[in-house]
């Protein structure tokens, strides 16, 4: 993400298929996946090969959080082998594996959706902030809208993010993707859901310890949720079978919110806005004032691939 005050002239959004990576039954082609994953950085980046293109956002001596989103459970959370073929791939471009945290609120969460709890190292660390000895930051930061305490994950834990969030309807704020992803890295979220989240996620999102850490997004679209999110209701789940990629969160989420609206109009359902649920949050992210990113088509370059 570019500093503060800096203008990001044009955003790149890469948007990854494949009809093969999840089936009906929801097994993952962990195989098929990576390739996704390799082939979206690539063309992200121009390079031609993963481990250089990871390198973009991440050096060998980065402490890299990999936030993920198990709130609603394994069938509506960010996928465990997104993050275990991003750990891979973080791993081969150099970074050691006691430097890799995947987390997110609780273990009991992370366990849940089926993410493998290590908080000693190996080839990555997984823990949540209620684990012993992690917890909130003392200090209550108050910025803009914002009071709250900061989960020490991000305060001590590691240096930069790798936010791995899951494309998702949501109830209040229309559209749960990247930026929202961050409502887990604090202790009371629950204060910032009126008025549709706006200006909360906005607001949160310019805090510096996330919008000068958050370096890269890959989110998980592989079964979107497009009606009745954030929990995760079957007759509304749709197998998209993506991932989207790329350095601007806002972009991605703008994105997101085009592919929801678009799933909802082939099940004959209205679009956010007219059910009440534009994401508002997206365009106030977007703003002069906060300056997070692109959300307007023409100001982001868009490229699909289908493997």
């Amino acid at each position: 993400m570019p500093p503060v005050g800096k203008i990001r002239k044009r955003s790149k959004v890469v948007i990854v298929k494949s009809p093969n990576v999840i089936s009906p039954s929801g097994k993952v082609h962990r195989t098929l996946l990576s390739d996704m994953v390799r082939s979206g950085l690539c063309k992200l980046t121009s390079e031609s090969r993963a481990e250089d293109a990871i390198r973009h956002f991440f050096s060998p001596q980065d402490q890299v959080g990999m936030k993920v989103n198990c709130l609603a459970g394994k069938m509506a959370s960010t996928h465990p082998q997104v993050a275990l073929i991003c750990a891979d791939l973080l791993r081969d471009s150099g970074i050691k594996g006691k430097n890799l945290v995947i987390w997110d609120r609780s273990e009991r969460e992370l366990k849940e959706v089926g993410f493998p709890l290590n908080f000693n190292g190996g080839e990555f660390r997984c823990f949540g902030t209620d684990s012993k000895g992690v917890g909130y930051s003392r200090n209550l930061i108050n910025h803009m809208n914002i009071g709250s305490l900061l989960s020490r994950v991000v305060d001590e834990y590691t240096d930069v993010q790798l936010n791995l969030p899951v494309l998702k309807d949501h109830n209040l704020s229309g559209v749960t993707c990247s930026l929202k992803n961050f409502f887990g890295a604090i202790h009371n979220p629950n204060k910032y859901h009126d008025y549709g989240c706006d200006p909360f996620i906005a607001d949160l999102n310019t805090l510096p310890q996330i919008r000068n850490q958050q370096k890269l997004v890959i989110c998980d679209a592989l079964r979107v949720q497009y009606n009745g999110g954030p929990s995760y209701h079957p007759q509304w789940a749709e197998y998209f079978g993506g991932i989207i990629i790329s350095d601007d969160p806002v972009a991605v989420d703008f994105v997101g919110y085009q592919i929801i609206d678009k799933i909802r109009a082939e099940h004959n359902l209205p679009d956010l806005e007219k059910a009440g649920r534009k994401p508002k949050h997206i365009f106030t992210s977007a703003d002069e004032k906060h300056n997070l990113g692109k959300a307007k088509l023409e100001q982001i370059d868009l490229i699909e691939i289908v493997l």
